[in-house]
């Protein structure tokens, strides 16, 4: 059988000329037994350049016969595009957050120019490699991405929140080749109305798998509860067969508890077509599983395993969790057996100083600073969420509402639904599927249809959580989307509860979205002319309500589920009520760094109920008011509260969880004090003191330790000190920071008007504080060592502890390197071509199209030529480079643009490099072979890069 080579030969060469030629192939590695998979990072060593590059106009009957084919790649999607001048950088990546604000720019992106952009990355696969099955995952990109693989288009992408996969297998180069990955971010199309990023700001992945594997999101397993109490845990794992004939295998599932101890296993068995995919389904029972609880959330380990022949050829392990519940039309929502009040918050992604390129252990934070507000559930609003969310809502204890982003029953749009629900399926937390929020057409037919077919979609793919949609108009029509899931999902609409429930009796229903009061974190008096809303929840939309009567609304009614408030943390962008210059949002109960506002101490002391709880406002700093009055609010979960100043008794008064107790005081500086009272005990006390001007920076981190993986970061909060050691709240005063074993990665103050750049060392604190992220370095160890200074003021120091640890498996990244592609090589000739010849430019086939090279030979004839036209890179231009030849077999001349650079005076198999001297623009190269006839003549490759060395 001709190999692939020959198949080339003969589309390109005369057939006189085919007659005894013999190809010979390269021996194809493939290993004995198959390794195991590989998950490898592909974080690290990008190339990146903001703005777009323009394809070279295609003109010419060459350009246009080679640019349909596959491999040819124009401009920056091309693997020989030099790219050596553009930034390097490390994933994830938000490049609209390193720039600066634009009043031009679209309000709802928070003033920042989005654009476009382009990254590149080379790596090398091990010989080894050639067989498996390789993966490229990215996990998200803002927003409609173009991948390009060794030259091919592999993938458009048009959805900034789902990830994709790619397989590379069939284009994948291995040994000494070097692979190139393009990507073209288009970020000017938008998803949303709120701050969405720009460019690749998730992770990216290189998964090498057995030709027969589980695939990616292939193992779904949700433990079940039957009506008799008994547990038992269906699986189901879909395999692909990328091998070369159809192919049985043994599926074995086992579930190992928190110790590592295997609680039970069950094998089962699967036939996979060639390029097909197969589901096996398996099911165990578990005896009285640990539950998984808000309090304690109990996760085991599922681990499948696919074998051959009795050996493992591919292994996946997934996180699951026993826990059951419903929604009851007239109760509301229990969990575990248990009534429970859902006490949600709705979550975009942004993070200061980052953006939408949150490091995994920031997701950690800001869910835990949730979480000990007595929050219970977050809702992804309104996109899939990034994985490692997920994963900390596993570990943390949080419920999830799971939210799709595109509203359409396109192919499309419907893929990013499906892939929504296979990825999160058999997660713990995730116990609601979202279709959409706030969709025009939601009172319409139109919407119902729509909805029948998404909920159609996910219970063909998870059966065990409820469809819902978040509503904020229509459900009274005569045909809306409350006709067509399983709970119903209210925004705004508090004054709707009672109708609706009156007549839809049987229907479940809860808030999925709600309050939308203004706050300004640290502020307490409001100044519409400069953008600042008080902190006293009086300031709610025209279509919310404050927090207090949001909750008090909802709590009041058994048959509400619950409530997901807008917002747990600010945002950037909808900077409502206002515009320029505010960017960002007013929402949040915690502003952008996770700084409490007082939204956030009210629903603490309303939802927590195990422990005292009690915050006093405002701080006591209002030189020029003596004897005004101010506003003292306090949050307490207690009975009564007690108020004093210096001293002295101002007032007790019973409390009220839904309103809080209140008083105008006359200001006079010195200490206001609150006790909180139960049965007549005191059981917690704040001060409040009126404080001196700064005289010294604090820094508080996070975390006194961090990962040395180089992705590891932690939030360190930076304020100012009086001589007594006390915070200064008021203080607004610039900071500069400096940083050793360990970078600064973002700043942030919570100030939703603040323009001052979120990258870099300078950042001013806002009402008291302000944030600057600190992330380990490759190989990190030792000790971060991070210090803060300010004029007139006494600098800060903090070391934190850097921990050695293994770092993650990584894809190395490629050296700059130009991989000469498009060769073409001549026929076989009994005397010696001449290297000046001429190919008319519409001759496509009297030479053949050889690629990066090729090594054939002839019976009869000895003497070969090989062509390529390339471009070297701007440093080899100006100062040269090494020209190397990967097993270049034969005798040879090697001609560049017309002159003799060098020879090869051996006839044997090897690498081989000469010197490559500088040269402006495109270089011609012509390489001259001479074997004996029936012996093998060509190279496998040739390159221009720094590895080579004399001969």
């Amino acid at each position: 059988m001709l190999s692939y080579i020959a198949m080339l030969a003969s589309l390109y060469l005369p057939r006189g000329l085919l007659l005894g030629l013999l190809v010979v192939s390269l021996p194809v590695e493939v290993s004995a037994a198959p390794l195991p998979r590989e998950t490898l990072s592909l974080d690290a060593g990008w190339r990146f350049h903001l703005g777009d590059i323009a394809p070279p106009e295609i003109r010419g009957h060459g350009m246009s016969y080679a640019n349909a084919k596959a491999g040819r790649a124009w401009g920056a999607a091309a693997p020989q595009y030099d790219d050596t001048q553009w930034r390097q950088l490390d994933l994830p990546h938000d490049w609209a957050v390193e720039g600066p604000f634009d009043p031009k720019a679209n309000v709802s992106q928070g003033y920042r120019p989005r654009g476009v952009g382009w990254y590149r990355r080379n790596f090398r696969l091990d010989a080894a490699d050639r067989g498996r099955h390789i993966e490229l995952q990215f996990d998200g990109i803002a927003t409609h991405a173009t991948v390009w693989f060794n030259g091919s288009l592999v993938q458009r992408n048009f959805s900034g929140y789902n990830s994709f996969y790619i397989d590379l297998t069939p284009m994948a180069k291995y040994g000494g080749e070097q692979n190139t990955i393009a990507v073209r971010v288009d970020a000017e199309p938008m998803e949303g109305w709120w701050y969405e990023g720009a460019g690749i700001y998730r992770h990216a992945w290189l998964v090498k798998r057995a030709p027969l594997h589980i695939v990616t999101d292939g193992v779904y397993a949700q433990p079940r509860r039957d009506e008799d109490g008994r547990w038992r845990v269906p699986v189901e794992v879909t395999l692909a067969n990328a091998g070369k004939a159809a192919a049985q295998a043994e599926i074995e599932a086992e579930l190992l508890d928190a110790q590592g101890k295997t609680v039970a296993s069950v094998r089962g068995a699967a036939n996979v077509g060639l390029f097909d995919q197969a589901a096996a389904k398996l099911e165990f029972a578990v005896d009285a599983p640990r539950l998984w609880t808000l309090e304690d959330p109990a996760l085991y380990q599922l681990r499948t395993r696919v074998r051959q022949a009795g050996a493992v050829i591919d292994e996946n392990t997934v996180d699951v969790g026993f826990r059951y519940f419903h929604f009851d039309a007239d109760r509301g929502f229990f969990f575990n057996g248990r009534p429970l009040k859902l006490k949600g918050v709705c979550l975009h992604q942004d993070h200061a100083g980052v953006g939408v390129a949150v490091p995994d252990s920031l997701w950690e934070f800001r869910l835990r600073e949730l979480k000990a507000l007595g929050v219970n559930a977050i809702r992804s609003a309104h996109n899939a969420p990034a994985k490692e969310m997920l994963d900390a809502a596993d570990r943390l204890g949080l419920l999830v509402m799971d939210e799709n982003r595109n509203f359409n029953t396109s192919d499309d749009t419907m893929r990013q639904l499906e892939w929504l629900v296979r990825r999160d399926r058999s997660r713990a937390s995730v116990f609601l599927w979202s279709v959409f929020n706030e969709e025009p057409v939601q009172g319409t037919e139109i919407g119902y249809e729509m909805v029948r077919r998404m909920g159609a979609a996910v219970k063909r793919l998870d059966v065990t959580r409820p469809v819902t949609a978040a509503m904020n108009d229509g459900v009274f029509a005569t045909a809306n989307v409350s006709q067509a899931v399983d709970v119903v999902g209210f925004n705004y609409q508090q004054n709707e509860y009672d109708r609706f429930h009156a007549a839809n009796p049987k229907l479940p229903m809860f808030s999925s979205e709600d309050t939308s009061s203004f706050m300004t974190r640290g502020a307490y008096q409001t100044d519409l002319d400069k953008h600042v809303m008080n902190s006293y929840d009086e300031e709610p939309s025209s279509w919310g309500a404050t927090h207090r009567a949001a909750w008090k609304a909802i709590a009041e009614r058994p048959f509400v589920a619950g409530t997901f408030v807008w917002t747990g943390f600010d945002y950037r962008g909808e900077p409502t009520p206002f515009t320029w210059p505010s960017a960002g949002s007013f929402f949040g109960m915690l502003d952008l760094a996770g700084f409490p506002k007082a939204a956030a101490w009210l629903h603490q002391a309303q939802w927590i109920d195990d422990r005292p709880i009690l915050q006093l406002l405002p701080h006591w700093n209002w030189a020029g008011r003596e004897g005004q009055p101010i506003k003292v609010m306090v949050m307490t979960n207690a009975e009564r509260v007690e108020l004093r100043l210096n001293g002295r008794l101002v007032s007790e008064q019973a409390v009220d969880r839904y309103t809080m107790p209140n008083w105008q005081v006359p200001y006079a500086p010195g200490r206001l004090e609150a006790l909180a009272k139960r049965d007549g005990e005191v059981i917690a006390r704040q001060i409040v003191e009126t404080t001196g001007e700064p005289v010294r920076l604090q820094l508080l981190p996070d975390r006194r330790t961090l990962a040395g993986d180089g992705r590891d970061a932690l939030p360190v909060t930076v304020q100012a000190l009086d001589a007594r050691g006390r915070p200064v709240p008021t203080a607004n005063l610039g900071v500069e920071f400096s940083i050793d074993n360990g970078r600064i990665i973002g700043l942030g103050n919570g100030d939703p008007n603040s323009h001052e750049p979120e990258k870099g060392t300078l950042r001013s604190l806002f009402n008291g504080l302000a944030q600057v992220i600190v992330q380990s370095q490759p190989g990190g160890h030792g000790a971060l060592r991070l210090s803060a200074s300010a004029p007139g003021l006494r600098a800060a120091k903090l070391k934190i502890g850097v921990a050695a640890v293994s770092p993650p498996p990584a894809v190395p990244a490629g050296n700059a390197q130009l991989v000469l592609e498009g060769w073409r090589g001549s026929p076989f000739s009994a005397s010696r071509p001449d290297p000046h010849v001429r190919l008319l430019d519409n001759d496509m086939n009297s030479w053949a199209w050889l690629g990066v090279g090729r090594i054939e030979t002839d019976d009869k004839a000895s003497w070969r030529q090989q062509r390529v036209r390339f471009t070297p890179y701007a440093e080899t231009q100006k100062s040269g480079d090494w020209l190397r030849f990967e097993q270049l077999s034969g005798k040879a001349e090697i001609w560049l643009d017309d002159k003799l650079l060098g020879r090869k005076d051996d006839a044997g198999a090897r690498e081989f490099s000469l010197r490559l001297p500088p040269g402006q623009g495109e270089r011609e190269l012509s390489v001259l072979i001479e074997t004996s006839p029936g012996t093998a003549s060509g190279f496998v490759s040739a390159m221009v890069d720094s590895q080579g060395a004399e001969n």
